[in-house]
């Protein structure tokens, strides 16, 4: 069996099904594959939420506690809520499985075993915290209580964002290590005392250690002091027929759990010799310790990881993440699944590295599922995906918006644009996708979907690639000429690269013919800043030029743009002049773009130098931020 499904009400950002203002459904209702679930999105999203939740409803394996708190009650428009409740749906349960949650079971309506497991919590006093929680099974919490054999078998293994994993694998009372090398099935049998005082001879752990405490006892030295204090001391401390008499031994008493509380897992290095490692193997190592009873039970293992990336370099998370899908491998096809994983990431290196159908989107306390009954991706874009979703790209699913663009030049100019416009991507936590020449719409389409859309607006940045009048055949190429097509062609032309538009995502298509040509036609300032910029690139071919050369050069290129307006010509005709270079490959783009961004940090500009199609795409992805 599995958790195939999440739901709550009014707990933390998740509020009620039926919200007070009669809004939109404001709760969590979220659904779990049997294998790895990755929650994906921007802090304070809801992903943690979502966790705790689940421990709240089925408990941890490890001792820590989770103390509810007036925080936890969801706050809206009409002020704090004074209950929340928490439902988990287990389905597809063994024969086994049933028997051992055999009074707890209700049907699907399809014949079906299902089990539900039902949290609430109400808020009895504020001022003093006083909370009252019951868990219940049955869809409605309506149904028997859950027993502590029931729960025992329920409880799900966490691992904290933030986790001392050297102070959780040191021995002590009550260690972490203890408790889980407790449930390794092979200690079982360690709990047994076969110490043989005759032969002097023990295998199990109790064994192992009444022997050491036997000659520890026997110890001359030990054996000494121990007549000493209590011949020269004790004895002496005796009052009436009271005897007092000490014993030196090993602390604590000779059981299992004492002897698990004594060990501690530590790295070691290829010759065997202990070396202090740093957070980050020390983290693996923990990991690994947590593991090992995961898929040891028979019921439902399940882990919960928060940040599994943390103190983690980006090759050891593939490898984290390479280990999980092992432990998961085969869940879809068996009905015991091994193992199954809920993790929430910041890391776009482990976002891309498993498969876009995994992640949930977590936006504004909403789950958006990416799995392919959701989206409106193809099973050739999931194929497309899985093979070109880098760690760049993935950067998009942790954005408030996303701007996608087809080249180096745009990636690198279009933030510096945005900048000195007022309008910061990175204070406005906009991602740039750079998806070349291929696959636009195949990145943009992970963020449509039936019914409730994905609050992230997308805008697909893209060339008109229709030549202007008075275009040389050279620079023409295999271009049509917007002068020698209708307006409905060209209506018709534009709508065709804009046919992937639909829910959040809007493409803006360049006015005239690229990037480059519509910036330097767009106004007087931009033909000077970028006819600078093409003068500047021609000149980097071999060499970054010193900061005199270069401006020698972007002087110059400001008195010839200067020159050719005060002899009266147009913007559209200094623009093919500008872009003539960059056209004929006698200039690379991407440097171009590189010294435009430089050159804005000196130029002044507003919005009506620029392209209107850019304005109105800043406009879009920028929405939510100005919210």
């Amino acid at each position: 069996m599995y958790l195939a499904r999440l739901r709550a009400e009014n707990f933390r950002i998740f509020g009620a099904v039926v919200s007070e203002s009669g809004g939109p459904d404001e709760s969590l209702d979220i659904s779990f594959s049997r294998g790895t679930n990755v929650l994906v999105g921007e802090n304070d999203s809801g992903k943690t939420a979502i966790v705790d939740a689940i421990r709240l409803c089925l408990q941890t394996a490890a001792a820590d506690f989770y103390r509810i708190s007036r925080d936890d009650f969801h706050t809206g428009d009409g002020g704090r809520a004074d209950t929340f409740s928490i439902t988990c749906r287990f389905e597809e349960l063994s024969a086994e499985e049933q028997a051992a949650f055999l009074e707890l079971l209700t049907s699907d309506g399809k014949g079906n075993a299902v089990l539900y497991v039902s949290f609430k919590a109400q808020l009895m006093d504020s001022l003093r915290n006083r909370v009252s929680v019951t868990t219940r099974t049955g869809p409605e919490g309506k149904g028997p209580a859950l027993d502590g054999a029931a729960r025992e078998l329920l409880r799900a293994t966490y691992l904290r964002p933030l986790r001392d994993a050297e102070a959780e694998l040191r021995s002590g009372r009550g260690s972490r290590l203890s408790q889980i090398l407790a449930g390794y099935p092979a200690m079982k049998e360690q709990e047994n005392n076969d110490f043989d005082a005759e032969n002097d001879s023990a295998s199990t752990l109790v064994g192992i250690l009444r022997r050491a405490e036997h000659h520890i006892g026997q110890n001359a030295a030990v054996a000494a002091a121990r007549e000493d204090i209590n011949t020269a001391y004790l004895q002496k401390f005796a009052i009436g027929s009271d005897v007092l008499r000490g014993k030196i031994g090993v602390a604590g008493d000779a059981t299992l759990p004492r002897a698990l509380e004594r060990l501690e897992l530590t790295l070691f290095s290829a010759s065997d010799e202990w070396t202090r490692r740093g957070l980050g193997y020390n983290n693996a190592l923990f990991m690994a310790a947590e593991l090992l009873l995961l898929g040891k039970g028979d019921i439902a293992p399940l882990l919960l990881i928060e940040e599994p990336e943390a103190h983690l370099h980006p090759q050891l998370q593939t490898r984290i993440m390479d280990l999980l899908s092992e432990q998961t491998a085969g869940a879809e096809e068996s009905t015991t699944a091994p193992v199954q994983v809920i993790l929430t990431t910041h890391s776009p290196n482990l976002a891309s590295a498993m498969p876009v159908g995994s992640l949930t989107l977590v936006a504004r306390g909403r789950t958006f599922s990416l799995a392919p009954e959701h989206t409106r991706l193809s099973e050739g874009d999931y194929a497309f995906l899985s093979r070109f979703l880098d760690v760049t790209k993935a950067n998009m699913f942790f954005a408030r918006g996303v701007a996608v663009v087809e080249g180096d030049a745009e990636a690198i100019f279009l933030p510096a644009l945005a900048r000195a416009m007022g309008r910061s991507f990175n204070e406005q936590g906009i991602s740039v996708v750079n998806v070349g020449h291929v696959g636009l719409f195949r990145y943009s389409r992970v963020f449509q979907r039936d019914g409730q859309q994905i609050p992230v607006p997308v805008a697909c940045i893209r060339d008109r690639d229709l030549v202007p009048k008075d275009t040389s055949e050279k620079m023409r190429g295999e271009l049509r000429c917007s002068a020698e097509m209708t307006q409905a062609d060209i209506e018709k032309h534009v709508a065709g690269l804009k046919a992937g538009d639909e829910g959040p995502v809007e493409t803006f298509v360049s006015d005239h013919w690229t990037l480059e040509y519509d910036l330097a036609a767009a106004s007087w300032p931009m033909a000077i800043l970028m006819h600078q910029a093409v003068r500047a690139a021609r000149s980097s071919v071999s060499s970054w030029p010193g900061a005199d050369k270069l401006k020698t050069l972007t002087d110059a290129a400001r008195l010839e743009v200067e020159t050719w307006q005060v002899n009266g010509d147009s913007l559209a005709k200094v623009a093919l002049r500008i872009y003539e270079p960059l056209r004929l490959n006698n200039a690379s783009k991407t440097i171009t773009a590189q010294h435009a961004a430089d050159l804005l940090e000196s130029t002044t500009l507003t919005e009506d130098n620029l392209p209107p199609y850019l304005v109105a795409a800043f406009d879009h992805i920028c929405a939510e931020a100005d919210r």
